[in-house]
């Protein structure tokens, strides 16, 4: 066949048209997927739980609770994750060069949240501590996610986060005269950012496919090495025996351990936005604890926030309605 004969054939063949490239939506942080929420909330309602226990060894300091916690948390989570398809998961992570600068970087935000948290509650008072700290973080994750993704916030994040960062002011700040410390404050701020920083790492991690008890065990594996030194500048004799040892194992094994273990499975579907939300249930808890376990009272403004907050909640845990297609 000449090369006239082969040309005028394929002129002959009528054009298909080209297939049209679908339009892109911009993404939406915060939108609700399926699955997931309930992990989150399950893990909130653990960390709740810390403030109640931590009344059993008043001679414990701050430092030395979040150090205990990071610590043991971490040697659980390394466990787990050694024993899960013997260490694949752990393995796969850490071989991957571009992981490791993001590892590094979230175990230093562990260490960073939960220090300047308790230096913050030291300075400024718990209350206005936990206040600024907890709800400042789904704001800070929203700021993260829109300038690493270029995405813009889903308005039912928005308007969940607002009324449950509300809801949580009004429940922990309701009928106390509490005074306020600018650098108190800041630091709480920095351990909001900080606690963002952790999670959208984690998220980010998960995300692209690494096993979520590995990144967690990483994660919390470096902080435990982080936070070491604490322990040895200030030995937990409180923990060694009798009440303060089922504290610690309580605190380091239940809450921190598996805790952040639900948090990251969580994370495997649920938005690092929506997941920083769900977690303002954690003071929800915890004052429903200090009512039920040591007698404390609810005024009328603390009980107002804390059904806002759990409106707030079952907003984002309910699938969204998906509007029905034109047809």
């Amino acid at each position: 066949m000449s090369v006239r004969t082969f040309s005028a054939r394929l002129s002959a063949r009528p054009s298909s048209p080209l297939p049209r490239s679908p339009r892109r939506r911009t993404p939406r942080l915060g939108t609700p997927r399926p699955g997931g929420g309930a992990d989150i909330l399950a893990a909130a309602c653990l960390w709740g739980t810390t403030g109640t226990v931590r009344t059993f060894v008043p001679e414990a300091s701050n430092v030395g609770i979040a150090a205990i916690r990071i610590v043991l948390g971490g040697l659980v989570l390394v466990a787990l994750a050694a024993c899960t398809a013997r260490g694949e998961g752990l393995r796969r992570l850490v071989r991957r060069r571009a992981n490791l600068p993001l590892l590094a970087l979230g175990a230093v935000a562990i260490v960073v949240y939960q220090t300047a948290f308790f230096s913050a509650a030291a300075r400024t008072g718990v209350a206005v501590g936990t206040v600024v700290t907890i709800g400042s973080a789904p704001a800070f994750t929203g700021l993260l996610g829109l300038v690493t993704r270029q995405a813009a916030p889903a308005a039912r994040w928005l308007a969940a986060t607002a009324g449950a960062v509300t809801g949580c002011a009004l429940l922990i700040g309701g009928g106390q005269d509490a005074g306020t410390d600018p650098l108190g404050v800041a630091l709480a701020l920095l351990s909001g950012f900080a606690y963002a920083v952790y999670a959208s790492v984690a998220a980010w991690l998960i995300g692209r496919g690494e096993q979520d008890r590995a990144v967690a065990a990483a994660l919390f594996g470096l902080g435990a090495l982080l936070f070491a030194p604490v322990l040895a500048a200030q030995p937990p004799v409180w923990a060694l025996a009798g009440t303060g040892a089922l504290v610690a194992l309580y605190l380091g094994v239940i809450t921190t351990g598996g805790g952040y273990l639900l948090f990251a499975r969580g994370l495997r579907t649920t938005p690092a936005t929506t997941a920083t939300t769900l977690t303002l249930a954690e003071p929800a808890v915890a004052a429903l604890l200090g009512v039920a376990v040591l007698g404390e009272r609810l005024g009328g403004v603390a009980l107002t926030g804390l059904g806002l907050l759990a409106a707030s909640l079952l907003v984002l845990v309910l699938p969204a309605r998906r509007a029905g297609r034109a047809g």
